[in-house]
């Protein structure tokens, strides 16, 4: 998938609407001011490059400079940088390579982190506050509802998959499996030392 103008531009009005109306931000916004980030994707043709100003972030689908901080990663993985708590350890694990000064993707997660993605507060101006909250909580419960169905369901499927129609084995054939693989290489060195003693004589 490729970044088309109107993707960066919806992604740029976004970002500048959470991250720079927020007065409170200011102190942690100063912290990137000047630097560049650039994001490459795995799903993604090309990478995202965040440029950080006083008053806006520009975000662009083609940058040639090089930028400060270059982060290679999975969508799925992209999620996970709003907890700054877990950014090291996604650094440890291998599914966030930082190239650069690291300080820039630490900053930008703090920020994120920071900021308060309440969907009533962009709503308000346009339906007006107790409908804004409203449509917000009704969206909550859905978003939660959704999550423990699907927490629900692959519980089943795992079941299924592994009681029933036998296709994936239990943790308990793996263990077993595991131990006699490991019996059997033993067995296959040991008859490897005594071939080379054998050879030996």
């Amino acid at each position: 998938m490729s970044l088309t103008p109107l993707l960066t531009a919806g992604l740029e009005t976004a970002l500048n609407q959470i991250l720079y109306r927020d007065r409170g931000l200011k102190a942690a916004r100063q912290r990137l001011n000047g630097k560049s980030l650039m994001i490459d994707l795995a799903e993604l043709k090309q990478p995202i490059t965040f440029i950080f100003g006083e008053k806006q972030l520009d975000v662009l689908g083609e940058w040639n400079d090089t930028p400060d901080c270059l982060v290679k990663t999975r969508l799925a993985t992209l999620g996970k940088l709003r907890d700054r708590q877990q950014l090291t350890r996604l650094i440890r694990n291998g599914e966030l390579d930082v190239d650069g000064d690291p300080q820039v993707v630490q900053h930008f997660s703090a920020l994120v982190d920071l900021a308060e993605l309440d969907p009533a507060e962009y709503l308000a101006p346009w339906t007006g506050d107790i409908v804004a909250q409203s449509i917000s909580l009704f969206v909550r419960r859905g978003v939660l509802l959704f999550r423990n169905d699907l927490k629900r369901k692959q519980g089943y499927l795992s079941q299924v998959l592994t009681e029933e129609w036998r296709l994936a084995p239990g943790s308990l054939e793996l263990a077993w499996f595991a131990e006699e693989v490991d019996a059997v290489a033993h067995a296959f060195s040991a008859l490897d030392v005594r071939l080379n003693a054998l050879e030996g004589k």
